[in-house]
């Protein structure tokens, strides 16, 4: 069985998605054992009209909750039987293998950090979020904010993490990585893409393919985008906003008149496939990379749909031995090498 504990209470419509999306999780794998940690009430109340095995689903009590509002590190230390504490606590103990949270950013990272801890050599975990392509398949997006100042030997980090992710969660065999910049050659960008891009190029366990630029996230021959948490940040949002965009343009022509209405009527599959296909309920949440175990961040409001696919993506980075390959990785490049070598080309811009 892969255990999965849940964060029950963080989120915009906690508890009650939270549970939900668990129970459609439990139906869609037989192999899956969740423990949601909450307030055992208002946790129960919603499980009452739920058809699930009840040999798979534990209950662990909590009496606290960390809002969005708090500061994450002062709610992470002060609010010990909180939701989000108490899960890692379990996590970090051994009792489960992989984490779900829907909670404050800032306090699933710090409670990372904090309780559970990075692998050896990573400098700072990253927020990867899968973002839909034109392929039909996902980017990902390594950094989306979880680090909005970032170092050299921070990027290529999160590169050689990104790699990892994409192999051992999604199989691809060689992703192809790009380094986020407002133009493909090798002169373009500030100090940081340009020493970040020369090492890149030196890093012989990831496919690296030289600087992408922002349309390429979702129409370009690239597996991975790496960047620093500021940029991701505003490029994943960007990405966003775009698709709602196109979604509610689309309604508003296609009810225009009568005769956009038979238009709608008569292409409404090829619409339906793809909206499918843009759809980021199907594709989850985001992987907090660099953590010794698997932490899935999903959306603050995310819906059961979506939730259970943060589920999925937990089980699978545990399935898959996401932090052992990323580990293997990381053993293989000489960090301190081009800690060094980072060090030395930000001393001499």
């Amino acid at each position: 069985m892969t255990k999965i504990v849940i964060d029950a209470m963080g989120g915009d419509f906690a508890p009650t998605q939270q549970v939900l999306g668990t129970v459609d999780a439990l139906k869609q794998d037989k192999d899956l054992y969740a423990i949601l940690c909450g307030d055992k009430p208002q946790i129960e109340a919603v499980l009452a009209d739920c058809k699930y095995d009840k040999s798979r689903l534990e209950i662990v009590h909590t009496t606290e909750v960390i809002t969005m509002e708090e500061i994450p590190t002062k709610a992470v230390k002060t609010k010990k039987d909180s939701s989000l504490v108490v899960a890692f606590r379990m996590l970090k103990e051994g009792k489960a293998d992989g984490l779900v949270s829907s909670g404050s950013t800032g306090a699933v990272l710090t409670a990372g950090v904090l309780i559970l801890g990075r692998l050896k050599g990573v400098s700072r975990p990253a927020l990867c979020p899968a973002v839909p392509n034109y392929r039909g398949g996902a980017t990902f997006i390594c950094d989306c904010g979880a680090n909005l100042e970032c170092k050299t030997v921070n990027l290529v980090h999160f590169a050689i993490m990104g790699t990892a992710y994409a192999q051992a969660v999604y199989g691809v065999e060689s992703p192809r990585v790009g380094l986020l910049n407002n133009g493909t050659e090798d002169h373009k960008g500030l100090s940081l893409q340009q020493e970040t891009n020369a090492l890149l190029k030196k890093v012989d366990c990831i496919n690296y393919v030289g600087n992408v630029e922002g349309r390429d996230l979702m129409y370009g021959d690239i597996d991975v985008m790496v960047a620093d948490g500021f940029t991701g940040n505003i490029a994943t949002k960007a990405v966003e906003g775009c698709g709602k965009s196109i979604s509610t343009i689309m309604k508003r022509e296609f009810k225009r008149n009568i005769f956009t209405m038979l238009a709608a009527v008569l292409s409404g599959g090829v619409i339906k496939k793809i909206k499918k296909s843009m759809d980021y309920e199907r594709v989850g949440g985001a992987m907090f990379l660099g953590l010794s175990k698997a932490v899935v961040k999903g959306h603050g409001n995310s819906k059961r749909t979506a939730f259970s696919v943060c589920i999925k993506q937990a089980s699978d980075a545990v399935r898959g031995d996401m932090t052992g390959k990323m580990k293997a990785m990381l053993d293989k490049v000489d960090l301190d090498a081009i800690a060094e070598q980072a060090k030395a080309s930000e001393g001499q811009a």
